[in-house]
């Protein structure tokens, strides 16, 4: 009914316990569980903004990072805490 990988097996046993309370219940209805856990875009142009909006992103953090380490280097140089 499902592989061993907790990932493919729990969405399975959801939808067995949730349409068996429903039955019980008398329902007419039922659950449907699916499990997909990674998003996929199927555009590559989607794809590749979120490639460069990311990239964009940790490129000003590394911009960003290296001053704050020197400003904090110089604190401690000043205040002598070695």
């Amino acid at each position: 009914m499902c592989s061993a990988e907790p990932i493919n097996c729990f969405p399975v046993l959801m939808n067995i316990l949730s349409n068996t309370f429903l039955r019980l219940f008398n329902s007419t209805a039922h659950i449907r569980v699916w499990s997909k856990p990674f998003y996929s875009t199927q555009s590559q142009e989607a794809k590749s903004n979120i490639f460069f909006i990311c990239l964009s992103y940790v490129l000003a953090l590394a911009a960003g990072l290296p001053p704050y380490f020197a400003v904090s280097s110089m604190e401690d140089y000043k205040v002598k805490s070695m």
